[in-house]
C-alpha cells in the first residue's frame, strides 16, 4: 500500500476538523488519522457561538453540530441577562460517528504512538508509518515557554424527572459561592429532561478534587429545583488561558520542524479557552494550501499560529489583570462587568475579533481592580 499524503496524529478537534475539511475540498488526498483511544474526539463537549464562524464555515460544520439554541444567558448577583445570539455545540459522539462515516477506514484508533517526525510516525510496538506530511494534533504541550492560569471544570449529563424548564444555555452562573478563584457554572440543556452541569473555575492551578465538584454540581441542580435521576455522562476538563510568553521559543524549542494543531499550537482563544472556532479557521487554512508537504504544513502551522499570537495582545492583557491584578475573590466583579457591556462587543470578543473602539470600552470607566496592580499586570508579558 502507497504512503498516505498526510497522517494526523491525535484524532482530537483539530485534527478531526482538518481531516472532515480535505475530504471536502480535497477528496482525492490521502489522509490516515491516528487516535490512541477507541473513538475520536475523546469524550467533549466544544462550544461556540453564531458569530464566531462565517457563513461558509457554518456550512461545512452543520453536520457534527448536535445541538444548537436561539439564545443564552448569564447569571451574577443582583443581574442577569438573556442574549439573543445563538449557541452551538458539537459532542464528541457526534463527532465519532460522522467522521467515521465520512473517513472510513482512514480512521485508525488504539494505535500508541512513541514518536512523531515531521514525515513519519514510530508507534510504541516499533512500526513505523511514513507520509508525505505529518501534523501532531495531540492536544496541551505544557510548555515552559508560554504564561499560562488555567479554567478546569467537571460536568455531569444528568437525566431529570421532569423537564428543566431552560429555553436556551446558561453560559455562566455566578451566583454561586465563590471558590478557588472566579467560579460559575455552566448548563447546556441537551433536552427537556437533560442537561450537562459543569462546575468551572478561572483557577491558578489544574487540581480539582472530582467527589466535591460532582457534589457541587449536584447541589447545583437540586438548587435550581431539578431532580437528577441518572448521570449519563460525566466529563472532565483543564483549559489553559495564556498570560504572556515567547511563542516563537514555544515553537521551535524541540527544532524538528513538525507541524501542530489545536491546543499544541495554542490556537484556542486566550480568555475563553474555546478552541472550535479556530480549528475550523485553520483547517480551511491548510485545505487552500497549495501544497501539503511536511516543510509547506509546518511553515504554514507555524505562521498561522504567530500570526493569532501577534493579534491577540489584548487578550493576553485582559488575562493578566484577570489573574494577577484581581485577587481571586474580585475576579466575578470582572466578568459582572463586562456582561453589562453591548451585545455586538460581546459578539466580536468571542470570535476575537475586538475592534479598536471595543478595546477602548472595556478598558474605559473605574476598572473593578486596584490601579497599581492593573498596570503592573500591563507590562508582565513574559513573566
Amino acid at each position: 500500500m502507497n504512503d498516505p499524503d498526510l497522517l494526523l496524529v491525535g484524532g482530537g478537534l483539530a485534527n478531526g476538523l482538518i481531516a472532515w475539511r480535505l475530504a471536502m475540498r480535497r477528496p482525492r488526498l490521502r489522509v490516515v488519522v491516528l487516535e490512541a483511544g477507541d473513538t475520536l474526539g475523546g469524550n467533549h463537549t466544544w462550544s461556540f457561538h453564531e458569530h464566531d464562524l462565517s457563513p461558509s464555515q457554518h456550512a461545512w460544520i452543520a453536520p457534527l453540530v448536535a445541538h444548537s439554541w436561539p439564545e443564552y444567558e448569564v447569571r451574577f448577583p443582583g443581574y442577569e441577562r438573556r442574549l439573543p445570539s445563538a449557541y452551538h455545540a458539537v459532542t464528541s459522539g457526534r463527532f465519532d460517528e460522522r467522521l467515521r462515516a465520512r473517513l472510513g477506514d482512514a480512521v485508525r484508533t488504539g494505535l500508541r504512538v512513541g514518536r512523531v517526525e515531521p514525515d513519519r510516525v514510530v508507534l510504541e510496538d516499533g512500526t513505523t508509518l511514513r507520509a508525505g506530511a505529518v501534523i501532531d494534533g495531540r492536544g496541551a504541550r505544557g510548555d515552559a515557554h508560554l504564561v499560562l492560569g488555567w479554567q478546569k471544570f467537571l460536568g455531569l449529563e444528568l437525566r431529570l424527572d421532569a423537564p428543566h424548564g431552560l429555553a436556551g444555555p446558561i453560559v455562566m452562573d455566578a451566583t454561586v459561592p465563590q471558590l478557588d478563584g472566579y467560579r460559575f457554572v455552566y448548563t447546556l440543556p441537551f433536552a427537556s429532561d437533560a442537561v450537562l452541569v459543569e462546575d468551572t473555575y478561572y483557577a491558578d492551578g489544574t487540581e480539582l478534587p472530582p467527589d466535591a465538584a460532582r457534589e457541587r454540581v449536584l447541589d447545583y441542580a437540586r438548587a435550581q429545583g431539578w431532580r437528577p435521576r441518572e448521570i449519563l455522562r460525566e466529563e472532565r476538563g483543564v483549559l489553559p488561558i495564556v498570560l504572556g510568553g515567547d511563542p516563537v521559543a514555544f515553537w521551535d524549542a524541540d527544532g524538528r520542524g513538525l507541524a501542530r494543531s489545536g491546543l499544541g499550537a495554542a490556537l484556542f482563544h486566550p480568555t475563553t479557552g474555546y478552541s472550535l472556532p479556530d480549528a475550523v479557521r485553520l483547517a480551511d487554512a491548510i485545505a487552500a494550501l497549495p501544497r501539503l508537504d511536511a516543510p509547506a504544513l509546518h511553515a504554514a502551522t507555524r505562521e498561522w499560529s504567530l500570526e493569532q499570537w501577534r493579534r491577540r495582545g489584548f487578550f493576553r492583557l485582559l488575562n493578566r489583570m484577570l489573574f494577577r491584578a484581581a485577587e481571586p475573590a474580585e475576579r466575578r466583579a470582572v466578568f459582572a462587568r463586562f456582561y453589562r457591556l453591548p451585545e455586538p462587543l460581546l459578539q466580536r470578543f468571542y470570535a476575537a475579533r475586538t475592534t479598536p473602539a471595543d478595546k477602548l470600552r472595556i478598558l474605559s470607566g473605574k476598572p473593578p481592580v486596584p490601579i497599581g496592580r492593573a498596570l503592573r499586570a500591563m507590562v508582565s508579558e513574559y513573566r
